[in-house]
């Protein structure tokens, strides 16, 4: 039976704050990507409407699932969320398969008058959820779907001429000329619902490694959920915001925020993030953390971009891509997926990658230049890659981040720029802190050799132990070879455009 909805009920008031009676009809508070209590949009829209359902849903429908990596965060975050919601008194309901039937079921078997949510903005998830509203607002169910992952929606900021940026500079301009978003909210009260339905237990969806357990860097690095996310932005807001326009693009550091998978599961909003930093540099009387603020405008243009062109994540944003000559190479791909491509800086990103679930922004450049430009593998293998092996694995930015490496985006960087991948080690990674880290056959290594085994003296790799192709590979390409072939390949797509 559905109970018809009714009008907003009468509330009781103790001091400033209202409490809706629990005699009210029920919302259901539909979590995706926003796995935190605190300036959430949707859940305190719900909250202000009576009892609440909050809901996960791992939706079998989803043609691009999590990957590995983000299914282990996943994992951990619910459970966090699970335990920040029963110490309000409500239990979190989780359950497997179609959202649309999910929902419907819901819809029927707890009389839920409305649904709240947040919105996402991958395509398929916007289709969905546009048909999920329309199906339920049929029957009389009132959908409310709000902005609780960026600082502006993507239809909000626009050109002159009401189109979409389509370059981040002049975006940026636009960005900083709206002003500050509103202040981050703090999480309401919740009324439980007393006829709540039962959900899956968490283990039952085998989200963690099962058989080998490759996940001990992940659980030795990352801390999931909205406690964790709050506490590092404290501690960068405390150290590292102050050095951070100097040392973010040294990945031997810890010079960077690595808030980026919480702000991809939503376990913290960019308003706390952006306001954080405001209140930082303020209190500081400088503009250090700008850079930080800067980043988050690239996390922003990177999701007007996939709103505004839903077809990026498998066709390059400048047409005459379409027919570039990727080559095809299972053994280049396979040792560039492993970090066994003969260049430490390379190899050391990769095994970072595989370890720990992460990696660094200047890594990331490196890497995705060195599979598109001197491997000349498509740029959506590596979309691949990193969507299984990232934590924050994030359509968005994952999508602009290599289609910006590969030249193929409308804001790229130029075709004629190919990363020199031991010019970058040696200059992002000085002391080599980061290559005997992660490649530690190579430790023993001198500086000098350490960003180009393949140059030094025999003598030189038998007292660090180091046999090249035994215990670490020759380069699998010459660099200027390389480039050489790259460059051309490059100038043929110019000519034709």
């Amino acid at each position: 039976m559905i109970y018809p909805c009714s009008p907003r009920p009468l509330t009781l008031t103790v001091g400033a704050r209202a409490i809706p009676p629990a005699s009210a009809p029920p919302t259901i508070l539909w979590f995706r990507q926003d796995l935190r209590l605190a300036d959430n949009a949707a859940l305190c829209a719900a909250a202000a409407t009576g009892p609440v359902i909050p809901v996960f849903i791992w939706d079998t429908t989803d043609p691009v699932p999590p990957g590995g990596a983000a299914r282990w965060w996943l994992h951990h975050s619910l459970t966090a969320l699970a335990g920040d919601l029963g110490q309000a008194g409500m239990a979190l309901v989780m359950r497997r398969g179609d959202a649309t039937a999910i929902l419907d079921e819901l819809v029927e078997t707890t009389g839920a008058c409305s649904v709240c949510l947040n919105r996402c903005y991958e395509p398929h998830a916007m289709a969905r959820d546009g048909a999920i509203a329309s199906r339920l607002e049929r029957r009389g169910i009132r959908v409310q779907i709000h902005n609780g992952a960026l600082l502006h929606e993507p239809t909000g900021l626009l050109t002159a001429a009401g189109t979409p940026y389509r370059m981040f500079t002049p975006f940026w301009r636009a960005l900083q000329m709206a002003g500050d978003p509103a202040p981050p909210t703090p999480a309401p009260r919740l009324a439980p619902f007393a006829g709540a339905p039962m959900g899956d237990a968490i283990e039952a969806w085998q989200l963690l490694p099962r058989g080998t357990d490759w996940s001990g860097g992940l659980r030795a690095n990352w801390r999931p959920g909205e406690a964790g996310a709050r506490r590092l932005l404290a501690d960068f807001l405390d150290g590292a915001v102050l050095t951070y326009d100097r040392l973010r693009d040294r990945p031997d550091l810890a010079g960077t925020s690595h808030l980026s998978p919480h702000l991809h599961w939503g376990e913290i909003s960019p308003r706390q993030v952006w306001h954080g930093l405001r209140a930082r540099m303020a209190q500081a009387g400088d503009d250090r953390g700008w850079g930080m603020l800067r980043q988050l405008g690239w996390r922003e243009f990177a999701y007007h971009l996939l709103a505004h062109n839903p077809t990026c994540p498998d066709q390059p944003l400048r047409p005459a891509f379409a027919d570039f000559p990727w080559r095809t190479d299972p053994h280049a791909l396979r040792a560039w997926q492993r970090g066994h491509t003969g260049y430490p800086m390379v190899d050391a990103a990769m095994r970072a990658l595989w370890q720990t679930g992460w990696l660094h922004n200047r890594a990331r450049m490196v890497v995705a230049s060195f599979l598109t430009k001197h491997l000349m593998q498509d740029w959506r293998h590596g979309a691949a890659w990193f969507h299984d092996t990232l934590v924050d694995a994030d359509l968005a930015n994952n999508t602009a981040g290599w289609q910006w490496a590969a030249g193929c985006g409308i804001d790229a960087a130029p075709y004629f720029r190919i990363f020199n991948p031991t010019v970058q080690g040696e200059t992002w990674d000085p002391q080599g802190a980061y290559i005997r880290r992660f490649v530690p056959e190579l430790a023993r290594l001198p500086d000098r050799w350490l960003h180009r085994p393949w140059q030094a003296p025999v003598r030189v790799l038998a007292d660090a132990g180091v046999t090249l192709d035994r215990t670490y590979p020759q380069p699998i390409v010459d660099h200027s070879a390389a480039r050489v072939r790259a460059l051309a390949a490059f100038a043929a797509i110019k000519r034709a455009a």
